[in-house]
């Protein structure tokens, strides 16, 4: 049990964080906003596009001649791109019954499945002949495969990446996350594709969570929900290779080591769920049982999509395009590869399946 001294610290500490987040997060929200009647009065952008658009811009103004105050922005523009956007998907969870969940996420398994094998055994592969770090090319084929950042950081700890690792990683798929919002709607279109079948393809083939919601609410609304079924499903798959990856690890240490037991990774199965996966399915649970009215679904869906322009927002003033450009050709060649192996198999499949 905490002292009276423990507590008061951990209340003045947790009081001290809110006011280090409100600069970042009212900038994110400014942009939003402008962001919001961006896409009103140009329908066919939406408000996430110009979100990230006009956040990389006032980003890269504010690194090159107010570094300080970009610098006092920071924790809010973190809080914005993580919370406020785990917080839309949750709420996006209203529009959605529990058997529609189940029957999405059954009907899109062999795609899933599919497009994760095809893309770990591309980053071998590929990486092998690129000469990319085995480290590197694990982080970048999970990132790719599974769901970007948060992959990235699950796997780092297990297989012990180095930080630069790390940040290639995360600068190669950042940027296939961007483009992924720009180009395929207009892949999209181009193939006619419908709603479902664009959500699947976007829960399948885009990266981090926050691009899939992006690109898919550019191409229209049912396409958000089935993206984001897909997109959580996929997320469950962190699981099976992060202890398949702490096998080969605990393995390897066992053939270099007296001590294996002390050089294995502890994993921590509760901290592989992401906190708004098991929020969304409460919320998909709450409609199903009427607690949340249908009644209310427009406007939580307007809510949800409001965060998300605001978390693109923060995305967009996150963006370093120096640190882009040191993560360097090799590993920048093996994710974009990796993302347009991921994108033609998912399409691949789903056309096998008849489901285009």
């Amino acid at each position: 049990m905490s002292s009276p001294a423990t507590a008061a610290h951990t209340r003045t500490r947790l009081g001290s964080t809110l006011p280090s987040k409100l600069p970042g997060l009212a900038l994110a929200l400014a942009i939003a906003i402008v962001a919001t009647l961006v896409g009103r009065v140009v329908p066919v952008l939406g408000g996430p596009v110009p979100a990230v658009l006009i956040g990389a811009i006032v980003g890269t103004v504010m690194r090159r001649s107010a570094a300080q105050t970009f610098d006092r922005v920071g924790p809010g523009v973190k809080f914005a791109s993580g919370f406020v956007l785990q917080l839309a998907v949750v709420i996006l969870g209203a529009q959605l019954s529990l058997g529609q969940v189940l029957r999405i996420g059954g009907q899109t398994l062999p795609v899933m499945l599919t497009t994760l094998t095809v893309c770990l055994l591309g980053a071998w592969l590929l990486g092998r002949l690129l000469r990319v770090s085995g480290t590197l090319r694990t982080l970048i084929g999970v990132g790719t495969g599974i769901c970007g950042a948060s992959a990235i950081a699950a796997v780092t700890p297990v297989i012990d990446a180095a930080g630069a690792d790390v940040a290639y990683a995360m600068s190669t798929i950042f940027l296939c996350n961007v483009a992924a919002v720009f180009v395929f709607p207009l892949l999209g279109h181009a193939l006619g594709l419908s709603q479902h079948a664009f959500g699947i393809f976007a829960g399948t083939a885009v990266n981090d969570t926050s691009s899939v919601v992006a690109t898919a609410t550019v191409y229209g609304a049912q396409a958000t929900n089935t993206a984001v079924v897909v997109k959580l499903v996929r997320t469950l798959m962190i699981i099976p290779i992060v202890l398949g990856l702490a096998g080969l690890e605990a393995r390897h240490a066992t053939r270099t080591t007296d001590q294996p037991r002390a050089s294995r990774p502890r994993i921590r199965l509760t901290r592989l769920v992401p906190w708004f996966l098991v929020g969304f399915l409460v919320v998909v649970l709450a409609r199903t049982v009427g607690v949340v009215p249908a009644a209310a679904a427009p406007s939580l869906a307007f809510i949800a999509t409001f965060f998300i322009t605001t978390a693109l927002a923060a995305i967009g003033l996150s963006t370093d395009v120096a640190a882009i450009r040191r993560a360097g050709v090799r590993p920048l060649i093996l994710g974009v590869s990796l993302w347009a192996i991921v994108a033609a198999t998912s399409l691949g499949v789903q056309a096998l399946l008849g489901t285009l």
